[in-house]
Parts: structure tokens; sequence; C-alpha cells
């Protein structure tokens, strides 16, 4: 019996590492690396360079302006165009170095970037916690893991609106923060996209609740294992059909990660993120009495970590909201509902969602605002349509697989 069990696992482990999956490397500079001999950036300075940067060179590329936002992680640059920035920082001196990659989100374009702001030009001033009007960011950028050689200078034009700094606005990054085909460095709908989403400038995520059979809700987005989230493994079809024991076991997502619990994940956020929305998009019915209990121990535990987070059931169809409305007491289940207004108010939802294609619907959000609800829209990817959004619409938030081009519409607003 141990023989066999030593040939399934070893089985079990060859098919594994024969996925060839492909994704957009990400460039390292690796012992290149500068950051290693600095120091951490003060928390006082991040905000005093926060703000719209005017692009000097290569503006055919980049655009004529960029977005810098400090996230959990790093330094977010965005560009309006889905080329993004992600980058780390630290600084000697008076001197203040900011290293990592850029990406072009509609393309597979990447390399590595390196800049810094001097103490002449800023740096002095931001390190001992000044504003600094005049902040010139200079540096060099280049293709895959080529050494940068193709210069790039930002000048500091502004900082954010008071529209922007008023603001409570969530932008939503799809599928725990980002899809597969979008080729990410992590799998979608996994601990480590949770970790990784922030650093894409998303302040929330939208992420897949399932349950298991023998009854543990889980996160995972099709209704079936399949090659598009998972690496070949010994377990195929329903992904609702196996125990929890043999989901977590057997399957690994397409970068290796483990299938996570609904639990980890908002666990996970809570303690090791800065997110501010969590929207829990039920994909069946029967998961609802399991999922509102370990709904209320995350918002308790939020509470007690004095956590500002929303976590909400998502309510996507009529099954969901039929199950939601045989659970006792449904009305103070903090949910969002993606169905009509009168839904909303028939549950009580915290949240309408409408999907994006029935266009701003301003007259119907303003009813939503005037009885204490918030609005956000799903899911909206195409830069103009996300723009658009933003100048004519009243969303308090924006589900979108691209949180990077909503960045930089939301942050850019005057």
């Amino acid at each position: 019996m141990k023989v066999r069990n030593f040939y399934m696992i070893g089985l079990l482990l060859l098919i594994l590492g024969c996925n060839k999956e492909s994704l957009v490397p990400v460039p390292d500079s690796g012992i290149n690396s500068f950051l290693k001999q600095t120091h951490q950036v003060p928390e006082s300075s991040k905000p005093l360079m926060e703000g719209i940067y005017l692009v000097t060179t290569n503006t055919t590329i980049f655009g004529d302006t960029m977005v810098v936002k400090w996230n959990h992680s790093g330094i977010l640059f965005t560009c309006k165009n889905g080329k993004h920035f992600i980058m780390n920082s630290g600084y000697l001196d008076s001197v203040i170095f900011i290293q990592g990659y850029w990406r072009d989100g509609y393309s597979d374009a990447t390399g590595l970037c390196n800049m810094y702001i001097s103490g002449s030009e800023g740096g002095n001033d931001l390190l001992e916690g000044k504003s600094a009007p005049h902040i010139i960011l200079r540096g060099a950028y280049g293709t895959d893991n080529a050494a940068p050689n193709q210069s790039i200078i930002l000048q500091y034009l502004r900082p954010f609106s008071n529209k922007v700094k008023e603001s409570n606005f969530y932008i939503l990054g799809h599928r725990a923060g980002g899809r597969n085909s979008d080729r990410l460095p992590v799998s979608e709908n996994s601990i480590a996209m949770v970790k990784f989403t922030e650093r894409l400038g998303t302040t929330g995520i939208e992420v897949d609740p399932r349950i298991s059979s023998d009854g543990v809700a889980f996160i995972y987005h099709d209704a079936d294992i399949n090659t598009r989230l998972t690496q070949k493994g010994l377990l195929a079809g329903d992904v609702s059909a196996y125990t929890w024991t043999q989901l977590s076991s057997f399957v690994r997502l397409i970068h290796g990660e483990r299938i996570p619990s609904l639990e980890e994940v908002l666990t996970f956020a809570i303690d090791s993120t800065e997110l501010r929305f969590v929207y829990m998009d039920m994909k069946s019915a029967d998961a609802v009495p399991v999922v509102i209990p370990i709904q209320q121990r995350a918002i308790q535990h939020a509470k007690d970590k004095g956590r500002d987070i929303i976590i909400l059931m998502g309510i996507p169809d009529t099954d969901v909201l039929n199950a939601l409305m045989a659970y006792p007491g449904y009305q103070s289940v903090p949910s969002l509902c993606e169905l009509t207004v009168d839904d909303v108010r028939n549950v009580n939802a915290k949240v309408w969602a409408p999907r994006w294609t029935l266009g701003v619907q301003n007259d119907l959000v303003q009813q939503m605002h005037t009885e204490g609800r918030l609005a956000v829209c799903w899911t909206i990817d195409s830069p103009n349509w996300i723009r658009s959004y933003l100048d004519q619409g009243i969303f308090d938030g924006l589900v979108t697989n691209f949180p990077y081009v909503v960045a930089y519409h939301h942050y850019i607003q005057e």
C-alpha cells in the first residue's frame, strides 16, 4: 500500500512538472539591484511624492502624463494606455532611488527600469517631510531583462485634486485582482494574487466562492477543473464534486499555488493587505448558508483589527437571491446585488452592482445614494469606457481586469 502511495505521489509531481503554461516573465535586476544598499523611504515622504507627472521623454510610448501612487508594497507609475511600472524604492543620503519593471497590460511588452530623485531636485525636501513642487525623476528603461538604456524623465506637475483626495472610490480587481489570460506572474483567485494585486492599483477585490462536496467554501472561478486555471493533474470534471482535502492536496493553480479556502482569502486580505473591499461573487446557491458564517467571522476579525474593509456576499442571479432570502435574518447579511434596484431593496443590500453595458444609469445610482447605499459597476476594461464612466458616471467603484488603467483615470481627475 505504501509503495502504491509513493508511486501516486511521484506520478502527480511528474504531471505537475510538465505544465507549460506561458506567462510574461517578470524582469529582475538580480545582483545588479542597488536597492539592497538603501534605506526605506520614510512614510511621511510617500504622500509628498504622489501626484501627476509630466513625461518629458518618450511620450509616444508612455503618453505625456503619468500617475504616481504608493501602495502597500511599493509604487505604481501608470499611464492612460495600459503601460504601468511596478517599482520599489530606497534612499541613500539625499537621493531617492526607484527600481522595478514596466509592463504593457494590453501586450507582452515589458522591461527593467531605474530612476532616481536627486537631493537638489526634490530628494532632500521629500526625505525631510517637506513639500517639493519641483520634483524631477530621471532614469532609464529597457526591454525584457536587458539593461535599461533608454532615457525617461518625469517632472512633477501637481498633487491629486481635492476631488480625488476626498473620494472613497473603489478600484476592484477581478478574480482576486487579475486574470490568467493577462499572463500575470501569479494565478487568479489565489492568495498570491491577493498579495500582488495592490501593486496594480487595486483597493479591493472580487473573488469567486464555491463549495466542496464536504461543505468547505473555496475560491475558484470555473465550474470544472481545467488547464485554463490549473496545472495538469489527477483530478478532472466538476470542481465541487471533490472534498476539500482532495482539492487542496491534488490541484495546483497554473503557477503552482494551492486553491485557497474562502476563510484563508478573507483572513489574508484583512491581516496582510490594505484592501478596503471584498466582493464575493457567489458561484452557487448552495454555498450561501456556508459562506454567511465565514463572512460574519471575517467582519468581526476586521473589526477587532481596526480594519476598515467592506466584505459583501454578491448576488449574481435569482438562485442565489432566493437562497439568501431563505436564510434567517437575511436582510442583515451584508450583500451586494447585481439584479434590479427592487431586489437590492428587498434584501437590503449595501451595494447595487449593475453590468457596465447598461450605461451609467445616474438616476438609479443617485437613488441608491439617497438610500445610503453604494453602487459599483462590473466588469469594465476598455480605456475609453473607463474614462467615460469616470467622467460621466457617479459610481462608487468599478470592477476591472485593468486596475492600473482605472487608477490612472481616477487619480488624474481635476
